[in-house]
């Protein structure tokens, strides 16, 4: 009992103060806005998707440039550039055999393209022979290129014509339809023409109308330096 006694006695005035438990403050923290994060993040998002997407275009965008506007000096193009370019339209098709579809199936090969009636006068029948050598004469690069007919009017299509068209495309399409997205020369009809569309389904060329050797020459020349310039990014085959 002494002892407690002495203990208790011991201790000092203000000590039991000083052992109360201590007290905690929490203080509220500044509350983080995201919104500037996110909008961030979107922004960076958006960017690489940019860069991305001009990545893959690159290619096709370097041959246009190549052979629109990087040009040696005296060279001049046979075909008339058709400007501005004029997509497929969505026409409604039919094959011989009654199929039915649309001209915009067409995309993903070059196209050189012809207009007649099925009867196919003496023109016609120009423009379909030298349609099938200008393709032949692309040699191996010929399976990017399709030949086609389209044909504007009910008339049946000759017998005698239907070997040399085995490996052609031949469409029936409204006549008026197919005249607002083809333009010939002044003066000249749609039936005079071979025209090119270029894989992006883009009218980009028109050949000079009643086409002959010397003519379908100089063609040739035009299809060799397009088929070259759009080797990296168009492959044979849709």
């Amino acid at each position: 009992m002494t002892n407690d006694s002495s203990e208790s006695s011991s201790i000092r005035p203000g000590t039991a103060a000083r052992d109360q438990p201590l007290g905690l403050t929490v203080h509220a923290l500044p509350a983080i806005d995201s919104s500037g994060v996110r909008s961030a993040d979107t922004r960076s998002g958006r960017w690489k998707m940019m860069l991305v997407l001009l990545v893959c275009a690159s290619p096709v965008i370097a041959s246009y440039f190549a052979y629109y506007v990087i040009r040696p000096e005296g060279r001049r193009n046979f075909g008339e550039l058709v400007d501005p370019q004029r997509p497929l339209p969505a026409i409604a098709t039919q094959t011989l055999d009654g199929k039915a579809g649309q001209l915009t199936a067409l995309k993903n090969q070059w196209l050189l393209l012809s207009v007649a009636g099925g009867a196919c006068d003496v023109r016609c029948e120009q423009n379909l022979y030298f349609q099938r050598q200008l393709r032949e004469s692309m040699g191996r690069e010929k399976e990017r290129m399709d030949r086609v007919w389209l044909v504007n009017d009910e008339a049946p299509v000759r017998e005698a014509l239907l070997p040399a068209l085995a490996f052609a495309t031949v469409l029936r399409v409204a006549a008026g339809d197919v005249a607002q997205w083809l333009e010939p020369a002044p003066g000249k009809r749609l039936q005079d023409h071979i025209y090119l569309v270029d894989p992006l389904g883009n009218l980009m060329m028109r050949f000079p109308a009643d086409m002959d050797a010397d003519a379908a020459a100089k063609a040739k020349r035009d299809l060799e330096r397009l088929l070259r310039a759009s080797s990296s990014w168009d492959k044979e085959g849709r």
